[in-house]
């Protein structure tokens, strides 16, 4: 039988991207890297349980999840999360940001300050500034005033992102220039927390960490994977969760997060002549973004 993998996500380790597998082993994902895996054929996806702890039952999950727990999980999982607005006494400092994905996707959020700007690589952002730290709900109350005011959200699809990061402008300057506004906007506003220290606006550029100069257009985006099916092509670039992955039908986008939970095997070349086997959908147009092993 073939050496199956488990993956347990993508991390950000000192700004550089890395697969992480069951049983510790890492991958680092290195553009130019060829890509190459398929989904054991007889294969369900399941369910990666919640807060360290294994499903008890080990459900069976829906192959276009994201999340990938079952709803007792998931349950579990928003229980104690900051995220899910579910945990009040946390006494770490918290820093709010503005984060910009591309023209008029600029959204507010929070994260630990100790995380550093792990957070935005997380979430793809092309661009990000600090806008103040301070405890954990001095910084919710101010990430509520910045929504309240400003129109804000505190999330962006990830249809959205991905739709414009070919066609980014081209300098730094150009691509700070709506985080400097609404920063400067922000700061105006009264109502700030006293506990919130604020801070300076310091435009902070990934499109190098990202590889996303030259990105050519996707041509589509993986839907999901299916037992036995198979995926491959050289990585162009990583930006967030998304592997952009050069094939001989043009760049196709990966959510990594569409590993997890199934159990993957290693394939050397393209099966039938097709590097992507799995189910492929087309990729949103940047007019519609903004609405909504290896």
């Amino acid at each position: 039988m073939a050496r199956t993998w488990t993956c347990t996500g993508l991390r950000w380790d000192r700004g550089e991207p890395v697969l992480e597998w069951g049983g510790g082993r890492r991958t680092a994902l290195t553009r130019g890297k060829r890509v190459a895996f398929g989904v054991l054929e007889s294969a369900a996806r399941t369910c990666v349980g919640a807060r360290g702890n294994a499903c008890p039952v080990r459900a069976v999950v829906p192959g276009r999840s994201t999340g990938v727990r079952c709803e007792e999980c998931a349950r579990l999982d928003r229980a104690h999360s900051v995220a899910a607005d579910t945990v009040a006494d946390d006494p770490r400092p918290y820093r709010v940001y503005l984060a910009w994905f591309g023209p008029g996707l600029v959204k507010v959020g929070i994260t630990a300050e100790e995380r550093g700007s792990r957070r935005l690589l997380e979430q793809g952002a092309v661009c990000f500034s600090w806008l103040g730290t301070g405890p954990l709900m001095a910084a919710r109350r101010t990430e509520e005033l910045l929504r309240a005011a400003l129109g804000v959200p505190d999330r962006i699809p990830y249809g959205g992102k991905r739709a414009v990061r070919s066609a980014l402008p081209g300098t730094e300057a150009e691509r700070a220039a709506e985080v400097e506004l609404l920063h400067a906007r922000a700061r105006a506003l009264p109502g700030w927390p006293e506990s919130l220290a604020p801070a300076p606006c310091r435009p902070v550029d990934h499109v190098g960490a990202f590889g996303l100069a030259g990105l050519p257009p996707a041509v589509g985006e993986v839907a999901e994977l299916v037992a036995g099916g198979t995926v491959g092509g050289r990585l162009l670039a990583v930006a967030g969760p998304d592997l952009h992955l050069e094939t001989g039908a043009g760049a196709v986008v990966l959510d990594t997060r569409l590993m997890r939970g199934w159990q993957l095997v290693a394939v050397g070349v393209a099966v039938n002549g097709a590097e992507i086997t799995v189910p492929v959908r087309g990729i949103k147009t940047a007019a519609t973004a903004q609405e909504g092993l290896f």
